[in-house]
């Protein structure tokens, strides 16, 4: 079966960290472009870090700039977000994504997880 399952979201204070996961299955993520991007509530989803599959280029909002760090380890076929000084703004549904390309707000994506839902709150 080819899925991304998410894992890692929670409940947590403001200043405090979160990591998330995305493990793939049945599929390669060397060869896509992955995503991770977040819906929050009454807001449209927006991209919030990118990963090439060419080179070691890696996108980030300026909204996550200096706090979001994504990784990659190809022997788990995961990816991680690993999310410092969270701020309110900061809670969404978070979801990985990869595709071929992929656009800010996640088109051309060919496989998506499934949600993890990080609550930055006090």
């Amino acid at each position: 079966q080819l899925q991304l399952v998410e894992s890692g979201g929670g409940l947590v204070q403001p200043g405090g960290s979160l990591r998330l996961s995305c493990a793939a299955s049945g599929f390669n993520l060397d060869y896509y472009v992955i995503g991770w991007f977040r819906e929050a509530p009454g807001k449209e989803r927006e991209g919030v870090s990118c990963t090439s599959n060419t080179d070691d280029s890696t996108y980030y909002a300026d909204s996550v700039k200096g706090r979001f760090t994504f990784a990659r380890d190809n022997a788990k076929n995961t990816v991680y977000l690993q999310m410092n000084s969270l701020k309110p703004e900061d809670t969404a549904v978070y979801y990985c994504a990869a595709g071929l390309i992929l656009t800010y707000n996640g088109g051309g994506a060919q496989y998506w997880g499934q949600g993890t839902e990080v609550t930055v709150s006090s």
